[in-house]
């Protein structure tokens, strides 16, 4: 009765929290929101792999930042309705380059629709999605997943960077300052108690932005094609041209998708525990429900497939603020900014040498959030094998060589392309295999025990 007492005056302190939230707090937070999120990066790297013109840079970015408001804003305010920011995941960006260089970009978008109709189907009307996290997603499927997702796309990252325009030398530079001013202001922030904790949330764009001063010394920075591109301008449907449908790039992709699904799953139970919200399986379905529709929107305008972003749980504790009112902005923000061209065309001329400096940091840090979760699963002999063998598999996948993989089926193709699926299929295959021992500690089915 006392734990139902305060869970009651929670929900009702947490409701009266909402209410506070003015317009214009709601409109600060959610630009915070959405400063804090460099969702740019994933289409950004895609756009690299794919070999994009600026021209073509800047509309991959500027349709993504449409896609992912309109996906927050149907997830937060209509599905799950919790705040949860949504955001381009980097789970996919292997497999999608691998499409997109072998069949053709319509290919690679149209590869994205039936996944995202069948993960909004799971969630309703059948229902079955809460089933599927309860059974298939434990700490230790979870965990190895996030970290293969760092560890397979980190020698993508590195090679950018040894194949970058310019001299070795320079770029090497060039790509040591920008991270180390990376990792200051993210170690600043996370030891400070004072205003320079604030650090920490823009640390990506403070050192892209610094980066690309230093950068700009050697002349490695052209900001020429921001000047012809429009202030604003309406989005358009299908603006790399018409879907097409292959089975081979229809498969892998719904592989693909399920795995974001684990990365989405993590980010929601980081939110229903901060916001001290439970995850119902009405919660787990409304969010697969949201999610899928979100991508399939997403689809239509040629964004990657989107994904609760557990960045945005972090500043939720910071402020406070547990309202979805400020997520629900950060959503409209998001349409707006890719409707602006212009400031696209900004991002999209930052040198390939200073956004993968970041973005190998990056992948440092989602593999570290990866050891995070598995930190509470008990180290016995089968699950480290479930986590080594996961590992060692996704890496076979990274570094398998050009001649060997391009003679292989085109759908095998396409799976070896992401390490993240190959080391993910890997855990979850494992995981129902490999037989558990009765007193085994390991909490099998709540991942929101483990991950913060």
């Amino acid at each position: 009765m006392e734990s139902t007492t305060k869970h009651l005056e929670s929900a009702s302190n947490d409701g009266q929290q909402k209410r506070e939230v003015t317009f214009s707090q709601s409109l600060f937070l959610g630009l915070q929101q959405v400063l804090a999120m460099d969702l740019f990066i994933p289409p950004v790297i895609l756009a690299g792999m794919l070999s994009f013109s600026v021209t073509d840079s800047t509309m991959l970015i500027q349709m993504t930042f449409l896609a992912c408001g309109i996906a927050t804003i149907i997830q937060a305010g209509l599905a799950m309705k919790l705040p949860v920011m949504q955001g381009p995941s980097f789970v996919p960006l292997s497999a999608l380059a691998a499409i997109g260089t072998t069949s053709g970009i319509g290919v690679m978008i149209g590869s994205l629709i039936p996944g995202a109709i069948l993960i909004a189907l799971l969630g309703n009307p059948l229902k079955v999605f809460s089933k599927v996290v309860r059974k298939f997603i434990p700490p230790i499927v979870a965990g190895t997943v996030i970290v293969v997702v760092g560890l397979s796309l980190m020698p993508s990252a590195i090679n950018s960077i040894y194949s970058a325009e310019g001299s070795f030398g320079t770029n090497m530079l060039v790509a040591c300052i920008t991270a180390a001013i990376l990792i200051f202001c993210m170690y600043v922030g996370e030891k400070s108690k004072t205003k320079l904790k604030y650090m920490k949330l823009v640390s990506v764009i403070l050192s892209l932005g610094m980066g690309t001063v230093v950068a700009s010394f050697f002349g490695l920075v052209d900001f020429s094609s921001v000047g012809a591109s429009a202030w604003f301008q309406m989005p358009s449907l299908f603006a790399f041209g018409m879907p097409e449908f292959e089975l081979h790039a229809i498969l892998i992709m719904l592989a693909i998708y399920f795995i974001v699904m684990i990365e989405t799953t993590g980010t929601w139970f980081t939110v229903g525990n901060v916001t001290d919200e439970e995850l119902t399986d009405k919660r787990l379905n409304g969010g697969a429900f949201g999610e899928g529709i979100g991508c399939f929107v997403g689809s239509f305008f040629g964004g990657t497939p989107v994904t609760g972003y557990s960045s945005n749980a972090g500043i939720i504790a910071i402020t406070g603020v547990r309202s979805r009112k400020p997520i629900i902005m950060g959503g409209f923000i998001l349409v707006l900014l890719g409707m602006m061209p212009k400031l696209m065309t900004v991002i999209a001329c930052i040198p390939s040498v200073v956004i993968n400096s970041v973005f190998a940091i990056l992948c440092v840090v989602i593999m570290m959030n990866g050891f995070k979760v598995i930190k509470n699963v008990p180290f016995t002999e089968r699950n480290m094998l479930v986590i080594g063998v996961s590992i060692m598999l996704a890496m076979f996948a990274v570094l398998i060589p050009a001649n060997i993989s391009q003679g292989l089926p085109e759908i095998v193709t396409y799976f070896v392309s992401s390490g993240t699926a190959v080391g993910a299929v890997t855990a979850l295959i494992l995981n129902l295999v490999l037989p558990q021992k009765l007193d085994d500690t390991e909490v099998t089915g709540k991942v929101n025990v483990t991950i913060n």
